[in-house]
């Protein structure tokens, strides 16, 4: 596929893309994804909204206040011109982004874009040797960062420009912007300019910079919240994942704004703060990961919940169980999806009833998925492999290697073991890295994970490989349980017990090792790489 004419004058993002023949193939099936070949994605979102429903539509809320689309609008023009005025971004430059989910952040990734600029999303909670390590990749040229973050920044990336927000004085962003005008001229960006660089949340702790694209950004909205979660314009949408991660970018960003919708950005979406903000702030699609639908339930919050039309869970696979006590409970039927960074956003995923409890589910409109097995032929129906997918958006990892072995024959290979039934149905099974194979048994971690959460007692679960003289690797599991259950050598025989009684006996945990919080990143995924070397006894 031949790129088109760019907008940058800074051609870093250009320069590193991987070359075109190690790139996924791309397929724009819907007639929706027939993009222009000029494209700005922040002028789309908030300029073509606001002209196709005007500028006094609620845009972006927070506990404190709600702006328009054309407050937002007047901020997102000052800042572009402060950056571009004042702080001498060109086209194509990077700004790294630094804050918790809160309006000014939506503003500054808004900013960046529809000055040209190339927006890397970060986590607030990242470190300076973090921060470090990803601007080592990306190699920002600014960096737009909440004025309570600005220590670690400094410390991390010594020398770089930096505009802080939400604070006081005469060098905040607000303070700064006061005096620009609030029209701007959205650079004329081709569709397929990279418009972002997004880290993954390294769950193998090596995270990657991924690339995408204008049209990439418009393409999730066009396909995953079109067509699954049929968003309207009064919807008031909200979560849990940060804007840093693209599961949170879509959630609480693009795809409100692709409607006219409004987003509801909290600071920090604990379940019980999450659940009450909910009723509060009347939301009614919700986006967060599956330990925390539990979580809100083992509170005592289902009645907060009960003003929501639209619940999503990804970043987990979602257990049966828990999805039917949340239905029972509320009566919402929660829409699983499987995304990942690499893809932007999710491509598996079925809602009302086309779901089935326990199934990703299908995929979504303008992807492909199949299974493959390890030398790339199409696997039958009920048996796992390596689950394979295509669609408008893929893999662009910057400068990697690792864009070989996510790639292969033009699919995006995501590292997860899947089987898919005669209906179409993908099944989850386990991270490819997951599979446990015990005395000539293959075993699905998340699968003994899920018989465990069966217990009353037991809040959150993870199983992976232990090495074992005898058996090769047995499972083991990482348990942690729910206030006032006492974790010894009793109450991990009464799990295995339990899990004998739910699963096949052969695949009971025959380790189980109590803690008080289950290794996660920022985003909430849980870091098996790590119990692994635990179980290893590697520190």
């Amino acid at each position: 596929m031949r790129l088109t004419r760019s907008a940058h004058i800074d051609t870093f993002c250009r320069d590193h893309l991987p070359d075109q023949e190690l790139w996924p193939e791309l397929r724009f099936d819907l007639e929706e994804l027939d993009y222009p070949e000029r494209l700005n994605a922040a002028a789309e979102l908030l300029d073509g909204t606001i002209a196709r429903l005007g500028a006094d539509r609620p845009c972006l809320r927070s506990p404190e206040a709600t702006w328009t689309y054309g407050e937002v609008q007047g901020k997102a023009n000052r800042l572009a011109r402060l950056l571009v005025e004042d702080m001498g971004l060109v086209p194509g430059n990077r700004v790294l982004l630094r804050g918790p989910n809160n309006p000014w952040l939506v503003v500054a990734w808004l900013a960046v874009l529809k000055a040209g600029g190339v927006a890397v999303t970060t986590m607030a909670l990242l470190r300076a040797s973090e921060i470090a390590a990803l601007a080592g990749i990306t190699r920002p040229d600014l960096a737009v960062c909440d004025h309570r973050f600005l220590a670690e920044l400094d410390e991390a990336l010594p020398g770089l420009p930096v505009v802080g927000y939400g604070g006081t004085g005469e060098h905040d962003l607000d303070a700064r912007c006061a005096g620009k005008d609030d029209a701007f001229s959205a650079v004329d960006t081709a569709g397929d300019d990279v418009a972002m660089l997004a880290p993954t949340s390294g769950t193998t702790g090596r995270p990657k910079a991924t690339m995408h694209f204008h049209r990439d950004i418009l393409a999730i909205a066009d396909t995953f919240s079109k067509y699954v979660i049929k968003p309207e314009p009064d919807d008031v949408f909200t979560g849990s994942p940060p804007v840093g991660f693209t599961f949170g970018l879509g959630a609480v960003v693009v795809f409100p704004l692709r409607v006219g919708a409004s987003a509801l950005l909290l600071e920090r979406p604990a379940a019980a703060e999450l659940a009450d903000a909910i009723a509060e702030h009347g939301a009614t699609v919700l986006s967060t990961a599956p330990t925390a639908y539990r979580a809100m339930l083992a509170m005592g919050k289902a009645k907060q919940l009960s003003g929501l039309r639209r619940c999503i869970s990804a970043g987990e696979h979602l257990p049966a169980t828990v999805w039917q006590d949340f239905y029972d409970r509320t009566g919402i039927k929660i829409i699983d999806g499987i995304g990942s960074t690499e893809m932007l956003h999710v491509f598996i995923a079925s809602a009302d009833d086309a779901i089935r409890p326990g199934s990703t589910g299908r995929p979504v409109p303008g992807y492909q998925a199949v299974i493959l097995d390890a030398q790339g032929r199409r696997m039958p129906d009920g048996m796992a492999g390596r689950l394979a997918v295509k669609g408008p958006t893929g893999c662009r990892y910057l400068s990697d290697t690792r864009q070989r072995t996510y790639v292969v024959d033009g699919w995006n290979i995501t590292g997860d073991t899947y089987i898919r039934d005669a209906d179409g149905y993908f099944w989850y099974q386990a991270r490819s890295d997951d599979m446990i194979i015990s005395s000539g048994y293959n075993i699905a971690g998340p699968e003994v994970e899920q018989a465990l959460l069966g217990h009353a007692d037991v809040v959150e679960a993870a199983v992976v490989g232990v090495p074992d003289a005898e058996r090769g690797t047995v499972v083991g599991a990482y348990v942690v349980l729910r206030d006032g259950a006492f974790g010894d050598a009793v109450k991990a025989a009464e799990l295995q017990e339990f899990a004998k009684k739910t699963i096949a006996p052969y695949k009971y945990p025959r380790r189980v090792e109590f803690l008080d919080e289950l290794p996660k990143t920022n985003t909430g995924k849980i870091q098996r790489y790590l119990l692994r070397k635990r179980a290893a006894g590697e520190s």
